[in-house]
């Protein structure tokens, strides 16, 4: 469902006519967060970038084979979890990047910093519950769903531990930058999309044209 405050945005949210479009997606492993950016980016064209993305290729260069659905929750991902926690430099490194492309404008951000990092911008939250999540995954990467969910927990205590060190939020539990959150239970991926084009076409982009 939406939460009271994606009804009427905030003022800050609505870019002036002069500022570019900046457009940050959210949401924990499997909410769809990366599925429903793409889709938003290509609506609205809009460039797209994924720290995720960024991440990956970071992985690649330390040797790392991150080719997969799935990657971040297998053993190799997880080791490279681990890596970034005992060195910052590859958050650091992405999140720099992402602020640059931002700085731009007329983008959408798939990105679970953005949205505290950023000053401006329209900041979505997609939430899910972890069962509905690791549902997703099992159904998406073909594994157990025992797996999917014990996998998952681990993943995001680690990441959840990551941004807490680097900037002090607390990724899943902190939504105080979002403009919008969105609950994604019980809705298709199809009908996320309708409702985010909805309140987007209604708010921030009716003042950005």
């Amino acid at each position: 469902m939406l939460s009271p405050r994606s009804i009427e945005p905030r003022k800050r949210s609505r870019e002036s006519k002069s500022e570019a479009l900046v457009i940050s997606v959210c949401g924990m492993a499997g909410s769809g967060k990366s599925t429903l950016a793409k889709k938003l980016a290509k609506k609205y064209r809009l460039k797209f970038f994924s720290g995720g993305d960024a991440l990956k290729a970071l992985a690649l260069k330390e040797g790392f084979r991150p080719l997969d659905y799935g990657w971040w929750e297998s053993d190799e991902g997880m080791r490279f979890l681990k890596t970034r926690r005992s060195d910052q430099r590859y958050d650091k490194r992405v999140d720099e990047e992402l602020l640059e492309i931002a700085d731009k404008g007329n983008v959408v951000l798939d990105s679970w910093t953005m949205p505290w990092l950023l000053k401006k911008g329209f900041k979505i939250w997609l939430e899910a519950s972890v069962e509905k999540r690791a549902e997703r995954i099992a159904q998406r990467d073909e594994m157990p769903l025992v797996e999917a969910l014990q996998a998952l927990k681990d993943k995001e205590s680690q990441t959840k531990m990551i941004y807490r060190r680097l900037y002090g939020f607390k990724l899943g539990e902190d939504l105080e930058p979002f403009h919008l959150v969105l609950g994604t239970d019980n809705l298709s991926a199809n009908e996320v999309f309708q409702v985010l084009c909805l309140v987007l076409d209604k708010t921030v982009l009716s003042s950005a044209v």
